[in-house]
């Protein structure tokens, strides 16, 4: 079955509609990396609609390219799991070595325990299930840029968490 099929949100509007005002119109910077065009930009459509800056990447190596270029500014990633080249948990690893701040949110189609058991655990990363309702994806995304966010500089630039 295709994702279009399974996923019924096609009015971005009405499905942000019951997201409440503090979920809205947020100024973080998330990295979304998917593999299948119509879920990237669905998915990029959603965020975008509720405050969020997006950048959209199609792969691992686009979404190392953009992080490289954006670090200071990226809170969030949203990444798929199974992607051709590399996989979704590998680029969280090699991204949280240039960023241990960084939060992430794992969407595959792919039930939670599979997942795990390919090799994907990472302790306090977010997971949700394909498909996802707007409400479900933007109330992770909040949960996870909620869970203790930098908040003063150290020496050397190093960032104390609250």
């Amino acid at each position: 079955m295709q994702w279009i099929e399974r996923y019924p949100v096609m009015n971005y509007a009405a499905a942000t509609s019951g997201v409440s005002t503090e979920m809205s119109l947020s100024r973080e910077t998330i990295l979304l990396v998917e593999d299948e065009n119509f879920v990237r930009e669905v998915t990029g459509e959603i965020l975008q609609s509720a405050g969020y800056r997006v950048l959209k990447a199609r792969n691992a190596a686009d979404a190392m390219a953009m992080f490289r270029r954006y670090r200071d500014e990226v809170q969030l990633l949203v990444t798929d799991v199974v992607m051709p080249g590399q996989n979704g948990c590998s680029l969280a690893d090699d991204l949280k070595l240039m960023n241990v701040w960084l939060k992430t949110i794992f969407i595959s189609g792919y039930p939670e325990n599979l997942v795990s058991r390919i090799g994907c655990k990472h302790p306090g990363a977010f997971y949700l299930p394909k498909p996802f309702s707007a409400q479900s994806l933007l109330r992770q995304v909040k949960s996870a840029l909620a869970k203790s966010k930098p908040r003063k500089e150290l020496s050397r630039g190093a960032v104390r968490s609250e």
